[in-house]
């Protein structure tokens, strides 16, 4: 008889654990109140795109800037920073006289161990179609075609060796832009970022001009611009060669060429994966407009993103109106721009290093709340360099349904805002800053 009761108690405690349990988890569904989320685009947008551009030719400024100005349309510039006006530090070869050099290329062929230094040394000699000859070496090596490779620098070597290319009047390699020019775009929400001081294929660079290349770009963008624009980099021709981007990476915090972060797949212009299947937290896809891109396909890419929640589409242009390698006509581009700027509801179109950032901050920041009669308060955190990470992020927050408006405030600063609502309750959609103190959130008048 004991046992008996003992199990009937036993139950009893079990049925009354289940009851209050089912009614614990039934009334947090039914008051939500303070739960809140980081949401993965500013404003509950839907996706983000940034439009970039390569190699600072003058048509992007001259003729796709005021389009995508009147539009209100941010974009990031990669620039050959020694081809602006006022450059301090201009294309130059780091390592042994070119002239010891070529003595050397005669008796001894082009291997492993000297091909960097020969392949660097003949793009700064100053010879006939050098500069040409050093970028298809580059292709060739890119490919996996060594020996090809080492073909190419011996048969240079031995035409200027037997005077069959003569060197070239020295060029005067200002472009039209100046810094003055690129100050005053900044000033306008603009980001200009590096694509080295002389576009050259750097995974044939060695290592001294490889990195003069890197942090002499970044040093001249650092004097001219300030420490903002030296957030990105772009390496010239797209490589994914890894002794580069590594070498880039160290060197500045965001890279078109790889984006090496866990929570993000990474696929660039030249992959045909579908951005939508990822499982990855965030997916940065790279497209590429040519010339002959149809506008119908470049809407696709559009329309793709938005069926995700988690796609940064980053658009690479390169010439404009006949200036620059694949231009596209200025009415092409007008037509897109529009037609990005009429999905404005959906997506986000960010600097190439705001929406980095926000993805960073986002994959890493940490939101608590506490709750009361009167006020919800918001703890938000996140653990990279705030020096550099500096965006707000969008928090969704769940309010009591009797709350109209919410006054949200964080470091002396207020908003009110209005209560929207879904199936799961009120909730506000606000801008807070990570690490900058509590978010406090109270009924609105």
């Amino acid at each position: 008889m004991p046992h008996a009761i003992d199990r009937l108690r036993a139950y009893a405690v079990l049925v009354c654990v289940l009851f209050f349990g089912f009614m614990f988890l039934l009334t947090a569904d039914e008051n939500p109140e303070g739960r809140t989320e980081i949401l993965n685009w500013p404003d509950g947008k839907k996706a983000a795109i940034s439009l970039t551009y390569d190699d600072g030719t003058e048509n992007q400024f001259k003729v796709a800037l005021p389009i995508m100005e009147k539009l209100g349309l941010p974009a990031t510039f990669f620039i050959i920073t020694g081809e602006v006006q006022g450059s301090k530090y201009k294309p130059a070869y780091i390592g042994r006289a070119f002239d010891e050099i070529a003595r050397e290329s005669e008796s001894l062929p082009t291997d492993e161990k000297n091909f960097l230094e020969r392949s660097s040394a003949i793009k700064f000699s100053g010879y006939q179609n050098t500069v040409d000859i050093h970028t298809h070496i580059g292709e060739v090596f890119e490919d996996g075609k060594l020996q090809e490779a080492y073909r190419l620098i011996d048969d240079a070597y031995a035409k200027i060796r037997k005077g069959e290319l003569k060197r070239e009047a020295a060029a005067n390699s200002a472009g039209a832009m100046s810094w003055n020019d690129f100050r005053k775009m900044t000033e306008r929400g603009y980001e200009f970022a590096s694509h080295t001081i002389s576009h050259p294929y750097l995974s044939v660079l060695d290592d001294p001009n490889l990195l003069f290349e890197l942090e002499k770009s970044r040093q001249e963008i650092l004097e001219q611009l300030g420490k903002k624009q030296t957030f990105s980099i772009e390496c010239p021709y797209g490589t994914e060669n890894e002794r580069v981007v590594h070498a880039a990476i160290k060197i500045y915090p965001l890279s078109r060429n790889l984006m090496p972060d866990d929570e993000v797949q990474d696929l660039n212009r030249w992959d045909d994966q579908d951005p939508g299947a990822s499982p990855k937290a965030y997916v940065r896809w790279q497209r590429g407009p040519l010339t002959a891109t149809p506008i119908e396909l470049m809407k696709k890419w559009v329309e793709s993103i938005i069926r995700s929640d988690n796609v940064w589409l980053v658009l690479v242009f390169h010439g404009v109106n006949g200036i620059g390698w694949e231009p596209l006509p200025s009415s092409k581009l007008q037509s897109y721009f529009k037609y990005i700027k009429s999905h404005n509801k959906d997506i986000w179109v960010a600097t190439f290093q705001d929406a980095g950032k926000y993805i960073r901050e986002k994959v890493s920041a940490r939101v608590s709340a506490k709750t009361s009669e009167q006020s919800i308060r918001i703890m938000l955190t996140h653990p990279v360099d705030p020096r550099l990470y500096d965006l707000a992020l969008s928090l969704k927050t769940y309010v009591p349904s009797g709350w109209k408006r919410v006054q949200v405030e964080q470091q002396g600063t207020s908003k009110v805002l209005q209560v929207r609502s879904d199936s799961d309750g009120s909730y506000v959609i606000y801008q807070a800053i990570p690490n900058a103190g509590e978010v406090t959130l109270r009924p609105g008048l």
